[in-house]
């Protein structure tokens, strides 16, 4: 980058165990001294340095001798762990419910195949000595002059190898054809438990304590993607992997364009009249983690400060309508309200002729309303400051210069940044509100008095006026390293299935963050953690799930979704083919508010384990709670590491969590002090959290039948297209839905006829007292792939296919929103096209839909 570049670097490393051993969290303590500097991202070497990646090798040694305090199970030895499981196993035959009859299932299954390891080494030992011997097919002689004497010397001999030849084909036939041997008696190192004791044990044997000091480990040093702290980071997870004895455990490299600020390279001044000279502090009281946008565009403009509100382009038409110009502007816009993605803040300032963008947090969105009496610190402090990713996730996600496809080591075919359509073209950086509230002062008496709307809960404004191109002047300088190929590191950890072994359950959480981010993602982090140790703990006692479990800690979600999209883009064909569910957690926890979104093919699950589980302060269950409040599993948009899966895969996707009250958000006051202070101090919720995941993913990979709902899916998509209706009469649309209303009448009719055959499967199989025959095990195995692949089948994978302009995104029921990226579009092709007033490209979408969905609901019984 040349020879003035500054260096960047988010941890000036310290070792290994400085770094996670008692890390200090305090938020005060990021100022004290050498440890403010060990904790921040900039490494200053007299007045210059430069940007060093994270290699291997820069941090491998130091963790070689780590002994992990939180890996080791809190009981004493294996034998205590086999009685603790051994105490909770139980019959459930008695029981009326699948739980119970699949556990009495696979404790068959487990039997038969202890009775029959042991019954073929009592056989194969006295045959080893005949078998190896028996006699190669040769041309036939004959000897009469030896015969006789041959006869008598071998006759016995050959006596025994004809009975072992007998028995041998007689145990093939009684073994395999004779059904005995069945598809459910699995061959392979492992164990099956019934699913009660394994449940109950996940359920108790999540501990709040070793998330708390996950979370501890997690938050104590910045760790942006792409740089050392999450390097570091990504190793101790692939330790406790280990740790944990998965059987496969891979690091994944992906080389992508990152953005990292210069020191001395950002700026926000008010340059004109000079009586209102003055210069922004920009970053935060005590921080070294600089305050930047990721894939924000470089630059340094002047021109005059308007005022735009949320900056959604509603806002920039009400400034146009009064006659007030955005030419050259430098744009000012609050957080969240009517446009929730930053990104589309920006381009909607660039489209209206912004020269830069400022994007402040005001704290009648962020936490108090009529000044900064706000309680103890929980909000957004007035010095905070909001990072974030601002690349148009809603056009591209993933790498933004290899949109499509995998951007692996070596890999050439790669887009110029000025060609992405995933970045802005004007610059921006986040300020607080208290910079922000000198800049609105400087408005006042410029352009006209906003709407009520408009007004926010800065202090210490007279009047909010918009400005005008008479405002005082502005100078914004966004000054960055932009690495056109930064490595990442995804880290992935395989526990395999005894049944079904290529097809997979992931769990994903991203571990890189703007700051200490403590709750987004840490909060998932630490729970993440947790669920590796405890299934360690089951694989210890030599237990095995059905279906192969893949855990995967992700590299640079906060830059566009990167780490899960490039993977995602790297095996899709495999993931189509093979994965049947990913399960995402990002935000684990912020409040007390249980809230999912998914495919519809999760909720019978859900609510079962919802009723399983209680609130700790409520004494409630969370399906009561739920039910109290009406909820429903939300449909995905694009805000976390699902999307790939879903929209590009078509693998069932869900994304949970406990949320809350707003909270200092991407700032580096989302602390573990805070979390521990305001978000969950007794850790409560996060235990709560690793028990749904964990139960979940039992569910999941357990089940002998995949419990998909699939008729809970057909009333969803039946409400989707009554809700289309509405929206196209909404806007005068000339166009016809009586086909998408056909094929949604068909998907109820095939999938409640899909379902019956669950229903014969089940007294079938329980009918019998737990026994499946190999025909009703290879049913079932296709019941489950037709399940899994509903959701790949709805993706528009035909030429021209995929939402119209952001062709990557193929599932034609879900994708995000074109100007609201975060939140969901139902149906998303129709919706953009009726959008653009083009009736006739609207039916086209309609019919091509209807289509799709008629395919994916005849594969169902086909």
């Amino acid at each position: 980058m040349g020879d003035d570049k500054f260096e960047y670097q988010s941890l000036p490393i310290p070792s290994y165990e400085e770094a996670t051993a008692q890390p200090s969290s305090s938020r005060s303590d990021l100022g004290e001294g050498n440890d403010a500097e060990r904790e921040g991202l900039l490494n200053r070497d007299g007045n210059r340095s430069h940007y060093q990646p994270p290699t291997v090798e820069s941090v491998r040694n130091s963790l070689d001798d780590l002994a992990s305090s939180i890996s080791g199970s809190a009981r004493g030895s294996l034998d205590e762990l086999r009685r603790e499981l051994d105490q909770m196993e139980v019959d459930d035959s008695a029981q009326g419910n699948s739980t119970g009859s699949r556990s009495h299932l696979r404790h068959r299954f487990s039997k038969r195949l202890s009775s029959l390891t042991r019954t073929l080494s009592a056989i194969q030992r006295p045959l080893q000595r005949y078998l190896p011997s028996l006699p190669s097919f040769r041309r036939p002689t004959i000897d009469l002059s030896n015969a006789r004497e041959r006869l008598r010397d071998q006759g016995c001999i050959m006596v025994l190898r004809l009975f072992a030849l007998l028995l041998v084909v007689t145990l093939v036939y009684v073994f395999f054809i004779g059904d005995i041997f069945n598809l459910n008696s699995r061959m392979v190192m492992g164990q099956s438990y019934s699913a009660s004791s394994v449940e109950n044990f996940i359920q108790g044997h999540i501990n709040e304590t070793n998330i708390a000091e996950n979370l501890r480990r997690v938050t104590g040093f910045a760790h942006i993607a792409g740089t050392k702290g999450s390097f570091v980071l990504s190793e101790w997870i692939e330790q406790e992997m280990r740790s944990a004895g998965f059987d496969q455990i891979q690091r994944e490299e992906f080389q992508v364009y990152l953005n990292y600020p210069r020191d001395d390279g950002r700026k926000v001044a008010i340059l004109d009249p000079p009586q209102l000279a003055w210069e922004a502090t920009l970053e935060e009281n005590d921080s070294r983690t600089p305050v930047f946008h990721g894939h924000s565009k470089s630059g340094n403009v002047t021109g005059p400060l308007v005022y735009a509100n949320f900056g959604a382009r509603e806002d920039f038409q009400l400034l146009a309508d009064r006659g007030i110009s955005l030419n050259g502007s430098i744009a000012l816009v609050r957080y969240y309200g009517t446009e929730s993605d930053r990104a589309l803040k920006i381009k909607a300032a660039e489209l209206a002729g912004a020269a830069g963008c400022i994007i402040y947090s005001d704290p009648a969105q962020d936490g108090f309303v009529n000044g900064p009496a706000y309680p103890k610190g929980r909000y957004m402090p007035m010095d905070g400051v909001q990072r974030g990713g601002v690349s148009l996730m809603s056009q591209v996600v993933g790498d933004v210069l290899s949109p499509g496809f995998a951007s692996t080591p070596g890999k050439k075919d790669r887009v110029a940044p000025e060609d992405s359509p995933a970045l802005v073209k004007i610059p921006s950086l986040p300020i607080s509100w208290r910079d922000a509230q000198r800049l609105l002062q400087s408005l006042e008496g410029h352009g006209s008095k906003v709407p009520k709307e408009w007004v926010g809960g800065v202090p210490k404004i007279q009047g909010w006026w918009t400005g005008d191109q008479g405002s005082p002047i502005v100078h914004l300088m966004n000054l960055q390293d932009e690495e056109e190929r930064q490595p990442i590191y995804n880290v992935l950890g395989t526990i395999l299935g005894l049944e079904e072994r290529e097809k997979k359950i992931i769990v994903g959480n991203h571990r890189d963050s703007w700051c200490l981010g403590s709750v987004d993602p840490g909060s998932g982090t630490a729970v993440f953690m947790e669920l590796i140790r405890a299934f360690g703990e089951l694989l210890n006692y030599g237990w095995r799930p059905l279906r192969t479990i893949e855990f995967v800690s992700w590299d640079g979600e906060e830059y566009n979704l990167i780490g899960s999209t490039e993977h995602v883009e790297n095996q899709v064909e495999e993931l189509r083919s093979n994965a049947y569910a990913y399960l995402n957690v990002d935000v684990g926890v912020s409040g007390s508010n249980f809230r999912v979104a998914g495919s519809p093919v999760f909720e019978h699950t859900v609510l079962s384990i919802l009723n399983r589980l209680s609130d700790p302060f409520a004494n409630k269950t969370l399906k009561d709670i739920w039910d109290e409040k009406g909820q429903r599993i939300d449909p995905l948009g694009a805000g976390s590491d699902y999307v790939a899966f879903q929209d590009i895969a078509g693998t069932s996707s869900i994304d949970f969590g406990f949320e809350g009250q707003p909270y200092p958000y991407h700032s580096c006051y989302e602390s573990y002090d805070w979390m521990e202070k305001f978000g969950d101090p007794g850790f409560e919720y996060h235990k709560l959290l690793a028990q749904f995941w964990g139960l979940l993913l039992l569910d999941l990979s357990e089940n002998p039948m995949l419990p998909f709902d699939m008729e809970a899916y057909a009333r969803y998509v039946t409400g989707w297209v009554n809700d289309l209706d509405t929206f196209a009469k909404s806007k005068k649309a000339g166009v016809d839905t009586k086909k998408m209303h056909a094929a949604a009448e068909e998907l109820e009719t095939n999938a409640a006829k899909f379902q019956e055959w669950t229903q014969v499967w089940h007294d079938s199989v329980w009918g019998s007292g737990g026994y499946e025959s190999n025909v009703m095990a290879i049913q079932r195995v296709n019941h489950n792939m037709r399940m899994a692949s509903f959701d790949t089948h709805l993706l528009d994978l035909d030429e021209g296919g995929g939402i119209p302009n952001r062709t990557q995104f193929r599932h034609v029921i879900f994708g995000p929103e074109l100007w609201a990226g975060y939140d969901a579009s139902i149906f998303p092709a129709i919706r953009d096209s009726i959008h653009t007033g083009n009736w006739s490209l609207a039916q086209y979408w309609i019919d091509r839909v209807a289509d799709t969905i008629h395919f994916a609901s005849s594969k169902l019984l086909y």
